[in-house]
């Protein structure tokens, strides 16, 4: 059975094949698969995203799709920049990252959480949903070297280290991701 993960993140590919890489035969992204496509991506919700590119990948390929929409969401900014999370500046992760550090800088609150929105759609245009979260608070300055997007800026609850000071397997085992995977694979058996 063949999968296409719905995106060329190698961030999100990677981790994903890492964590289903027993359930599929073969697990490809976009590019892997040879499919140039790109879903725009108008939901008002990260559900909706997802659900909008694993529809449109299965029916392009003929296969099992699965497409993830997540995104950091604060408090104090009242839970941006949420579904804009990867364009929040229209710059680079980097950008994006010095811009939340910007918005955030007079306020008290410095409490966030991740969401995942998680679609698995089949050939014959069945739907599986799941969704996870990661909570926690955001530092005043980038530490780590690991992740991607605003990890270097994410603590964890009961965490002191950023997601980006984390292993693989540390941060898979607490990810909104990883959460969201871990239902999806319990739905699908």
């Amino acid at each position: 059975m063949k999968l296409i993960i719905a995106s060329n993140n190698k961030h999100k590919v990677y981790e994903i094949k890492k964590m289903l890489g027993s359930k599929f035969d073969e697990i490809l992204s976009l590019r892997e698969a040879g499919i140039d496509h790109e879903t725009v991506e108008d939901g008002r919700t990260f559900m909706e995203n997802a659900i909008k590119k694993a529809r449109e990948i299965s029916e392009i390929s003929g296969c099992y799709a699965l497409a993830d929409d997540s995104g950091i969401c604060c408090d104090a900014l009242g839970g941006a920049p949420g579904i804009y999370s990867a364009r929040f500046s229209g710059g680079t992760d980097e950008d994006n990252n010095a811009l939340l550090l910007e918005k955030l800088a007079d306020k008290d609150d410095k409490s966030a959480h991740y969401t995942c929105a998680m679609a698995l759609c089949s050939p014959d245009g069945e739907l599986t949903l799941a969704e996870g979260y990661m909570y926690g608070t955001i530092t005043e300055q980038r530490r780590g070297e690991r992740g991607f997007g605003y990890d270097p800026l994410f603590i964890p609850v009961s965490e002191t280290r950023t997601v980006a000071e984390m292993t693989d397997e540390e941060k898979n085992a607490i990810s909104h991701r990883g959460r969201a995977l871990e239902l999806l694979l319990k739905k699908i058996g």
